[in-house]
């Protein structure tokens, strides 16, 4: 198989190893991605994210035969069509469609959810006539964010609104009773009721709340996430949303699709993500970056919904994969022990990242070839063609769905 080639006719390796980018925020871990690299624990810093992907506000670097690096991005950009393959480039553009990263959550994430495309598109094109600075955006990018988070050990979140009965009686449990919306439809009841939660409620009906979810915690799993977010987050209503929403534990292995719209709140735990490719994040509460409730009353997903784990479907020897209908990416993990695991048939662009033990990536022209030990990840471009995954170690993999997943099952 010819190597591909970019316009300048320069000739582009198809499997390379990436640098990935640490994020470090305030509820990151100093443990669990400092580990997985094989770097000092506990680290200087929380670690919060490590992320594999092109996106600006993190964009991981290619690492080139010579030891020279540069921006992924740009390296798609020299010959898109071999880096993403044809459908790819077609549907997507010449870009990364996706984004990949690894969670370490010691102390609760804020309450938010993510528009989809249309909203983002339009959000982002109304701060652009408006000539904000990237301090005041809520939309930084165009593009919507599905995305889907699988647990690498316990994962709690909170995720999807509990029956309105059910919150009605939370609700008093701990006081709010007169907070309750007028009856309604159920989805408008809930917008309602977010709009006084988050907007209304006085400072002193908040502490008196949080008093009473201590006085009843020993026996009672929501109101003790009260007691701890209102420990973490002192003053703020966020800290009443285990009342509002399910309370979601993943084992090991374990996944959560999480739509556009959908209003979640990660507790903590260690875990994989991949999503669209973007940072629109609307925050509601449990932050001190800016909050969009207005925002999140337009774009949120109000219906009553428990969230339904899944778990990964075998789709060949030693791969399992992920299904959600996101057309933007999908996630499989891989057992190479043994002879390894083939990887063939119409390929775009893949991420891989080793989670344990160590295997080698190989083109099986014999064209490419690198080794991942744990914590370490590469590159995999569409021209690569068929390549094989052995040795002693477990991988995610990140691409882009292989046929349309519109019909698959959503929480």
């Amino acid at each position: 198989m010819a190597r591909p080639s970019g316009s300048n006719g320069v000739r582009v390796p198809t499997i390379l190893r990436l640098e990935a980018v640490i994020q470090r925020y305030d509820w990151g871990s100093r443990t669990i991605l400092a580990e997985l690299r094989g770097a000092p624990a506990p680290s200087a810093e929380p670690e919060a994210e490590l992320w594999l992907g092109a996106h600006a506000h993190g964009e991981s670097r290619v690492v080139l035969a010579s030891g020279e690096t540069m921006p992924l991005a740009a390296w798609i950009e020299q010959a898109p069509e071999a880096a993403l393959g044809a459908a790819a480039l077609a549907r997507f553009g010449p870009r990364l469609p996706f984004l990949f990263k690894i969670l370490a959550v010691e102390r609760a994430l804020s309450l938010q959810a993510h528009p989809d495309a249309e909203q983002a598109r339009a959000g982002f094109a109304r701060e652009e006539r408006a000539g904000l600075p990237p301090s005041r955006r809520l939309y930084a990018d165009a593009h919507g964010k599905p995305e889907l988070v699988v647990a690498h050990g316990r994962f709690r979140a909170l995720a999807g609104f509990r029956d309105v009965a059910d919150v009605r009686a939370r609700l008093a449990q701990v006081g709010l009773g007169a907070l309750a919306p007028p009856p309604a439809a159920p989805a408008d009841w809930l917008r309602a009721l977010l709009r006084a939660w988050l907007q209304d409620l006085a400072p002193a009906a908040l502490a008196h709340a949080v008093d009473a979810a201590r006085r009843g915690a020993a026996g009672d799993a929501a109101l003790a996430c009260v007691a701890r977010l209102a420990d973490e987050h002192p003053g703020d209503p966020g800290a009443l949303a285990p009342l509002v929403l399910h309370a979601v534990e993943l084992a090991p292995g374990e996944a959560l699709h999480l739509e556009p719209g959908t209003l979640h709140c990660y507790l903590d735990g260690a875990a994989a993500e991949i999503m669209a490719s973007s940072d629109n994040v609307l925050r509601a509460a449990l932050t001190t970056k800016p909050r969009a409730v207005d925002d999140l009353l337009r774009i949120g997903r109000f219906e009553p919904r428990a969230p339904q784990p899944i778990r990964a479907t075998p789709r060949a020897p030693g791969e399992r994969v992920f299904v959600t209908p996101a057309r933007e990416f999908e996630l499989s993990e891989i057992d190479a022990s043994g002879d390894g695991v083939a990887l063939a048939g119409e390929r775009s662009i893949e991420i891989l990242l080793c989670h344990a033990g160590r295997v080698r990536a190989a083109a099986v022209d014999g064209s490419a070839a690198l080794e991942l030990a744990r914590g370490e990840s590469c590159v995999v471009a569409a021209a690569a063609g068929a390549y094989r995954v052995s040795g002693a170690g477990r991988v995610y993999r990140a691409a882009l769905p292989r046929t349309d997943r519109s019909e698959a099952a959503v929480w």
